[in-house]
């Protein structure tokens, strides 16, 4: 580094710094890009699928790059998904402490009841963890289904689903329509486009240099965050 040798664990490099690896200078860093992606059902939220499957690299053209989805929605799911080569961003908006709130459109079966949806924000305990409070209203209801709008703060394995089931309410499509800021608006079903300027700062105060859409800690701050 800069003509030195370096010899010590842990040693810091800056931009500014030159660094030979066996003579040769690193390549600069890859231009940080930020895409919103409207994932379709059927398309698997990850860069390989063992099963052959479709998935939301599949959706960009080769132009985007390598571009890793931050956090997953399951299988049949759909919404927004974002996707960045921001190892550090994508970091922070899925560590349980931030509670980016991500919000969803949920079909569930049957109606709801008042005490039902008090009784999700109050909090459903699961099999693992304690309790999981939710923010939830009733956007639209049909003759026998509700959507509902929910938001989460945490993530664990299919969690939203499974706190509609535990209600007596199985959900039968889910959307995902925000991630903290972030909305997905009238984005086309698996259509994409880059972020503003002005989103990604958002992003990065509601991931952990801003506490405008940050919630309070819970216990749960342990758990990592996984498919909903």
């Amino acid at each position: 580094m800069n003509g030195k040798t370096v010899t010590t664990l842990g040693s810091r490099a800056s931009r500014d710094d030159r660094i030979l690896v066996d003579g040769r200078p690193l390549p600069p860093p890859a231009e940080r890009r930020y895409v919103a992606l409207n994932k379709p059902a059927g398309v698997a939220t990850t860069l390989e699928d063992p099963e052959g499957r479709p998935t939301v690299r599949d959706l960009l053209p080769p132009s985007a790059g390598r571009l890793f989805p931050v956090g997953r929605l399951d299988l049949q799911s759909t919404g927004l998904v974002l996707m960045t080569n921001d190892g550090a961003l994508a970091a922070r908006l899925t560590h349980p402490r931030h509670h980016v709130p991500r919000t969803y459109r949920v079909k569930v079966s049957g109606r709801p009841d008042p005490a039902v949806l008090e009784r999700m924000r109050r909090g459903i305990r699961l099999e693992e963890g304690p309790p999981v409070r939710v923010e939830v209203a009733i956007e639209r209801a049909l003759p026998t289904k509700t959507w509902l709008r929910l938001t989460v703060f945490e993530g664990r394995n299919h969690l939203v689903r499974r706190l509609c089931h535990a209600v007596g309410h199985g959900a039968e499509k889910l959307e995902r329509v925000a991630i903290g800021p972030l909305v997905l608006g009238s984005l086309p079903r698996g259509a994409f486009r880059m972020l503003t300027g002005a989103e990604v700062a958002a992003l990065r105060r509601a991931s952990g240099r801003g506490r405008g859409s940050a919630r309070r800690p819970t216990p749960g701050d342990r758990r990592r965050t996984q498919r909903v």
